[in-house]
């Protein structure tokens, strides 16, 4: 492995079937740290990965929106590895939805992106919450995104939902400080990941204007996102938090 810098820490990322999330999660074991990779797809290419370059990794199935599949995910995670350290919320809705004006957006749809993306780092974190109280330490990293604080239209549900996932990271810092975890918020901006690149959506003019609004301006990839997930995980924060860190070559600056 490349580095030693999280060595003896164990973490969960969810939604690390694809994407950023399994950038995450090869991140985290790059640098040391034992990773349950966590999806309701298949898990198994990234563990092999990570395995094969010498970290230690486990598949899990897991649905955030079910508190006994969260409870079960933490269980396995222990039962492997003895420990939990690290929450990546990263599971969440966002490649394979349509721009469309906040009319159009069906309740139902609704109600899927609010439990993925809402419920689901609320789920997750209530059931790791006890093994990092026993630890007397831990980091909760929830993934949000910048287009809450542009109010980026056309996706109503979406922004919204991120801007609960902010305001509930903010609350549970508050919360869960006393027991020595740290709960803070990765905002990317758009991101090429696989799913962005496949949904006609996010091409053409969209994303060339979302570029042009950066002061870095080019395409961002998973990987620009790991440096800042790496610090967040690290004892390099273990004081912060509550704070919201957007990665996102400088568009949005708060």
């Amino acid at each position: 492995m490349s580095s030693t810098r999280l060595q003896g820490r164990v973490a969960i990322v969810t939604g690390a079937a694809q994407g950023i999330g399994a950038a995450y999660a090869r991140a985290l074991a790059a640098a040391g740290a034992s990773v349950c990779v966590a999806d309701v797809l298949d898990c198994d290419a990234v563990v092999k990965d990570i395995r094969a370059a010498g970290g230690a990794a486990i598949a899990v199935h897991c649905d955030v929106t079910r508190a006994a599949s969260a409870r079960d995910m933490v269980a396995a995670t222990l039962a492997a590895f003895g420990q939990l350290d690290i929450l990546v919320n990263n599971a969440g809705l966002f490649a394979s939805l349509a721009l469309k004006r906040f009319t159009d957006i069906d309740s139902e749809e609704w109600d899927k992106v609010m439990a993925v993306n809402v419920r689901g780092v609320f789920e997750c974190t209530k059931a790791a919450a006890a093994a990092m109280k026993a630890r007397g330490y831990g980091k909760v990293i929830n993934i949000a995104s910048g287009t809450v604080f542009k109010g980026s239209p056309m996706l109503l549900h979406y922004v919204t939902s991120k801007g609960a996932v902010v305001a509930m990271s903010r609350c549970l810092a508050r919360e869960l400080g006393a027991d020595g975890i740290r709960v803070n918020t990765l905002a990317p901006g758009l991101v090429m990941s696989e799913g962005v690149q496949a949904n006609p959506d996010w091409q053409g003019a969209i994303a060339s204007n979302n570029i042009a609004s950066r002061a870095i301006q080019r395409e961002a990839r998973p990987e620009d996102m790991v440096g800042t997930l790496l610090y967040l995980a690290s004892a390099e924060s273990d004081f912060v938090t509550g704070q919201v860190l957007v990665v996102d070559g400088g568009s949005v600056m708060h």
